[in-house]
């Protein structure tokens, strides 16, 4: 990694620690904005350890564009957890043969980057 890329990480996590400071819920409740900003905090915390040993360039470009888009998403919407996905067509098509593997290939194309890793992690 080089040393840009090491500031611009290192900058991305603790912006999303300075967002989850001073966030609040789109309901106002206290308690709410707790679970909210514990739940920033874990996810940061998790996505960031799991891809510390990321050398790839093209994944580490990856890694930082959807950490970016999430959180101006989160500012955007006032939510902090990921947006849910539309299928594609016939998402919902029986589990068999060939036509898993081509519902599968059409899932993974139509996955926005900012859910790349949520999956993997929820």
């Amino acid at each position: 990694m080089t040393p840009a890329t090491r500031q611009k990480v290192l900058g991305l996590y603790r912006k999303i620690f300075q967002i989850a400071k001073k966030w609040q819920s789109a309901s106002g409740q206290i308690e709410e904005t707790t679970k909210e900003k514990e739940y920033i905090k874990n996810e940061a915390r998790t996505l960031f350890r799991k891809n510390k040993n990321v050398t790839d360039p093209k994944l580490i470009k990856q890694c930082i564009e959807e950490c970016e888009a999430r959180i101006e998403i989160g500012l955007h919407y006032n939510i902090p957890y990921p947006r849910p996905i539309h299928l594609p067509p016939m998402g919902l098509a029986h589990k068999q043969g060939r036509t898993l593997r081509h519902q599968e290939k059409l899932r993974k194309i139509s996955k926005p980057i900012y859910l790349k890793s949520h999956d993997e992690v929820s």
